[in-house]
C-alpha cells in the first residue's frame, strides 16, 4: 500500500559554492564545496518522505542515459516505489548546475530540452487509479507539456476519488494568472506557493491578499512559504502564521521549499493539525538548509521531531 504519491521530476544537481558574482571575472575560482547530489522537486519530497517512513509512489520519467540510471538508483535506495517512473530512449536527464552564493541562495543552470521539462499528461494518467490516498504535483510551470489544461484534466482524474490532493510551483513563465488557474484551485485541497510565486500570480505584494484571492476561487488550504519568516496557512475559517526554526547556518538553500511541502505532508498523512503541519513543515525546511543539498540534512523524522520541539 502506498501512503503518499508525488509527480513529477528528479535529476542530478551539482552543487558549487559558495560563489559571488565576481566568478565570470576570475579564470578560476576555489570553492567551499563542489558537490554531486540529486534533486528535482518530485525527487526531493518523495525521499524525504520515504526516510521519514512513508511509503511512496514516485510517477515521473527519465533518459536512458547514465543521469538517469543514477537517479534511479538512488530512488531504489531510500526505497522508492520506482514502477511509475518511465525511462524513455533518446530523452536527456536534467543534469543542474546550482551556484550556491554566501548567504546559501541558488541559481540554476539548467537544460530546457532535459526531462525536467518534458513530462506530460500521458506520463501520469496511466497511474491515476492507482495513485495513494494523497496525492501531490510537486511543482507547477516546470514542464511546458503539463499546461493548466493537462493539469486541471489530471486533476480532475485524481479527485474522482476521494483523494486529497495538493500541488506546489515555480513562478509563472507566460504571465499566467490566478484567474487561469481557477479550475485547478477548486479541484486542490492544498497549494505550496512561496511569497514571490504567488505575487506572480496576483501582481499583488501582500501576502494576506494574495492568500484571500486563493481561497476566493476554491482552494481548502493556502500554506505559503515565507523562507526565514516561516509560513502562513489559512482555510476560510481560520489562519496560521508559524514561525522559522532557528538555524545556526544557512549553507544551501537548495530544496528547502520541497522539503517543507514533504514535512507538511507527512505531519497531515499523520493526522496532525494544521498548526502541527505547519510547525513539521518549517522544522524539516530548516534541516534541509543547514547543508549543502536538497535532502542532505534530512536524515530521520527523530532529527526533525527535535527541531519541533
Amino acid at each position: 500500500m502506498k501512503n503518499i504519491s508525488i509527480i513529477g521530476a528528479g535529476v542530478v544537481d551539482v552543487l558549487v559554492g559558495a560563489v559571488d558574482e565576481k566568478i565570470f571575472a576570475r579564470s578560476s575560482t576555489p570553492a567551499d564545496f563542489v558537490k554531486i547530489s540529486f534533486g528535482g522537486d518530485a525527487l526531493n519530497e518523495a525521499i524525504v518522505l520515504s526516510r521519514l517512513g512513508k511509503k511512496v509512489q514516485w510517477i515521473s520519467k527519465v533518459g536512458d542515459d547514465d543521469a538517469g540510471r543514477r537517479i534511479l538508483n538512488y530512488a531504489a535506495e531510500n526505497g522508492l516505489d520506482r514502477s511509475s517512473v518511465a525511462v524513455e530512449a533518446g530523452l536527456e536527464t536534467g543534469v543542474n548546475i546550482v551556484l550556491v552564493d554566501g548567504s546559501g541562495e541558488r541559481h540554476f543552470l539548467t537544460n530546457p530540452r532535459s526531462n525536467l521539462r518534458k513530462l506530460s499528461a500521458e506520463d501520469i494518467i496511466p497511474y491515476v487509479d492507482g495513485m495513494a490516498d494523497i496525492v501531490c504535483l510537486a511543482s507547477m510551470f516546470v514542464s511546458p507539456l503539463l499546461d493548466i489544461a493537462a493539469t486541471e484534466k489530471i486533476f480532475k482524474l485524481i479527485k474522482s476519488k476521494p483523494r486529497i490532493l495538493a500541488f506546489d510551483a515555480t513562478r509563472a513563465k507566460n504571465g499566467e494568472t490566478l484567474e487561469d488557474l481557477s479550475a485547478i484551485l477548486s479541484c486542490a485541497d492544498y497549494f505550496f506557493p512561496n511569497e514571490a510565486e504567488l505575487a506572480t500570480l496576483t501582481g499583488e505584494a501582500d501576502v494576506y491578499k494574495n492568500i484571500e484571492a486563493l481561497l476566493s476561487f476554491g482552494l481548502k488550504c493556502a500554506v505559503v512559504k515565507r523562507g526565514g519568516r516561516g509560513c502562513v496557512i489559512a482555510t476560510k475559517d481560520a489562519r496560521f502564521e508559524i514561525p522559522a526554526c532557528r538555524v545556526e547556518k544557512v549553507l544551501d538553500t537548495t530544496g528547502a521549499g520541497d522539503c517543507f511541502a514533504a514535512g507538511f505532508l507527512y505531519a497531515l498523512s499523520e493526522g496532525r493539525s494544521l498548526e502541527e503541519c505547519g510547525r513539521f513543515a518549517c522544522a524539516t525546511a530548516a534541516c534541509s538548509v543547514e547543508e549543502v543539498g536538497a535532502v542532505t540534512g534530512v536524515t530521520s523524522l527523530e532529527k526533525i521531531l527535535r527541531r519541533v520541539e
